[in-house]
């Protein structure tokens, strides 16, 4: 019989979660500003990084069997293995797309070999994401759950803010010094990979080991097939079973629409030259732009988020929450219409307010996403239901990340203003499935104080 440890959320919470956030971040985001140096326009880039989220979308046709063969925990520390060989093979065959090859759409194979390991790692890092939110919600009550989200936000947001701040900077300095592209983002990729290799091995020690961790149904080596396949079929009909179902699932579609297209631009934006309505930035000023200032907003955010939320529940604080969100949009409004030049103070202090306006934005409105997602996937079949949940949510940020570029490029006239402009209206989609999702959230659910009370009845 498996022997039941504990630790301290702290001891595993930040890493897990900023380990989780890495690869999402290079694949999605980081490699968006990589192609883009490499010779690609920002529409053929925006589609090839806008597929490469595919496996986060269509995670729930494997997630269940997360659910029902070998532990949370077991998956976590083995995909962690997994995206750091992942890591190592997109660095070997970064050198093969060159800047001119890209532009000429040859060779095909060179490219395509690139983006098949992409897709690898790419589904390694979305298994990973699966098991560790199972992990996370066997390995802690509702009220650690509610009070630690924002911790566990603010360390993804980390990751976030590392890979667009750290990894770009880092690029930077190496293509700075050896004058080839390819070359600096290959290195850049080989030190997170080793960072992979590391972090698996500091969780197979570190990582608790809860009572609850176990195969939904019992020991997977004690199941027939047809046990497996009616397990794997009943976590996606108790999905679609659930209450309210589809105005959930229009919830997780619609609630980081805005996002999804600011994310997308945002760097290509500060990188731009101010001809082009950009700010002109160079790699390494943007880099310590997202890595540096950018986390105190992130850090701030999250906290708050967490703590709030823990002590008045999510129903009270999703529309504070989701009216935040908008302050993303509200800051590069501002950034392109201004145009700030980074090469003196006030421009400086500008360009850092508004990065970290839209970090705290973020910390702050997306605590109410995560907890929601929680809230709708609780019950047996948890770790298959989040992912459930989460494939809804990559699938909203998909789609309209994979058309941000034609949007800003042939329907917007190829401006900034208006892009952003568009973005800060396509909020009134958030507030509005906000509003209709808020009424059948149960008062109770992730109040701190209220569960407190609960146990002493």
């Amino acid at each position: 019989m498996k022997t039941e440890t504990k630790r301290n959320p702290w001891a595993w919470i930040p890493s897990l979660y900023f380990a989780q956030g890495i690869p999402f971040i290079f694949i999605n985001m980081v490699t968006m500003v990589l192609f883009t140096q490499l010779g690609m326009s920002e529409t053929d880039a925006t589609l090839y990084t806008g597929w490469l989220y595919l496996p986060w979308v269509i995670k729930p046709f494997w997630g269940p069997i997360v659910d029902i063969v070998r532990t949370k925990r077991w998956w976590t520390v083995t995909m962690q293995i997994c995206v750091a060989v992942g890591l190592a093979a997109i660095a070997f065959t970064l050198p093969l797309p060159n800047k001119e090859e890209i532009a000429n759409g040859l060779p095909v194979n060179a490219f395509m070999l690139c983006l098949f390991f992409y897709f690898i790692t790419a589904f390694c890092s979305a298994t990973h994401d699966i098991a560790s939110d199972g992990f996370y919600m066997i390995a802690l009550n509702t009220s650690e759950q509610s009070m630690f989200v924002g911790i566990r936000s603010t360390f993804y947001r980390c990751a976030n803010v590392f890979g667009q701040g750290g990894l770009v900077i880092l690029a930077g300095i190496i293509q700075t010094q050896t004058g080839d592209v390819a070359l600096g983002w290959k290195y850049t990729v080989i030190i997170c990979a080793v960072f992979f290799a590391i972090v698996s091995i500091y969780h197979a020690f570190i990582l608790p080991t809860p009572a609850a961790d176990k195969a939904v149904g019992g020991d997977a080596k004690k199941k027939s097939v047809g046990d497996i396949v009616k397990e794997f079929s009943g976590s996606f009909v108790t999905f679609f079973q659930k209450k309210h179902v589809l105005l959930a699932m229009l919830f997780m579609l619609l609630y980081r629409l805005p996002e999804a297209q600011v994310v997308k631009l945002c760097q290509p934006f500060l990188l731009a030259s101010r001809d082009a309505g950009g700010l002109g930035m160079t790699q390494t000023e943007v880099g310590f732009a997202y890595g540096t200032l950018a986390i105190i907003g992130l850090t701030i955010g999250g906290i708050i988020g967490g703590i709030c939320a823990s002590r008045g529940g999510l129903r009270k604080w999703i529309w504070p929450m989701a009216l935040a969100t908008s302050l993303n949009c509200v800051a590069y409004i501002i950034l392109s219409n201004v145009q700030p030049s980074y090469g003196d103070f006030a421009g400086q202090m500008l360009i850092y307010s508004a990065i970290v306006l839209e970090q705290f934005a973020y910390g702050f409105g997306f605590t109410a996403f995560m907890l929601y997602m929680m809230y709708f996937a609780d019950g047996p079949y948890k770790t298959s239901h989040y992912a459930i949940c989460t494939a809804f949510m990559a699938l909203g940020m998909m789609l309209p990340g994979m058309a941000a570029g034609f949007i800003k490029e042939e329907m917007l006239g190829n401006s900034y203003i208006n892009f952003f402009w568009w973005v800060l209206a396509c909020n009134f989609a958030t507030w509005a499935v906000t509003a209709l999702v808020r009424r059948h959230i149960d008062p109770k659910y992730g109040a701190k104080e209220v569960e407190a009370k609960e146990e002493k009845k």
